[in-house]
């Protein structure tokens, strides 16, 4: 837990994407997990809240996290940038730039290298495509990918701007994406409770 805590202050006083100091990067509090979720950046209220998915989005999340037999405490938060990438015109949050996401990296990696989980998951098309290479949603929300002994479960992304989940087949999708995270969820904490 040490090593996240400092993880933690590092991240809390980057400033490389915004060296002007108009910035507020936001990071996860410590915890040890085995499932970790990745998205696309914080939103306005994490600004404030210095911690993930504390907004709009966030409560969604946390309804979806819910159906799947979820808590907040199981998965560690994280996200390609750390920092708001600010609104975009007419209305939404901006996508975070490929400098953004490059300088960010190195956060994520050393993440996946403290908390070793057995479960990622990828949030929104940008970190899907990022994490796995699939480039549509309706390709990778409702599958699991395995890559180098890791289980990869895509859900869309729970803004509620978003209206990819108005489609009924996409709407199953998310089902069958939250029954696939509830079940890895079940095998993880069977897995812990044999081990003590």
């Amino acid at each position: 837990m040490a090593m996240l805590e400092e993880h933690r202050e590092r991240v809390l006083s980057c400033s490389s994407c915004f060296p002007s100091g108009h910035n507020a990067p936001v990071v996860d509090l410590p915890k040890r997990t085995d499932i970790l979720l990745v998205g696309q950046a914080p939103g306005a209220t994490e600004v404030t809240t210095r911690l993930p998915f504390t907004g709009p989005a966030g409560k969604r999340l946390m309804t979806w996290f819910e159906r799947a037999g979820l808590s907040r405490e199981e998965v560690y938060l994280s996200a390609l940038c750390r920092c708001f990438p600010g609104k975009a015109r007419g209305g939404g949050d901006k996508v975070p730039s490929r400098a953004m996401i490059r300088t960010c990296r190195p956060h994520l990696t050393r993440e996946l290298e403290m908390l070793q989980p057995k479960v990622v998951v990828p949030v929104g098309g940008l970190a899907i495509k990022e994490l796995l290479g699939v480039e549509r949603l309706s390709e990778a929300v409702g599958e699991t990918f395995r890559r180098d002994g890791v289980v990869y479960v895509p859900l869309p992304h729970p803004s509620g701007a978003s209206t990819w989940l108005n489609a009924p087949d996409n709407k199953d999708r998310l089902v069958r994406a939250l029954v696939a995270l509830g079940g890895r969820a079940a095998v993880l904490r069977l897995d812990k409770e044999r081990e003590l």
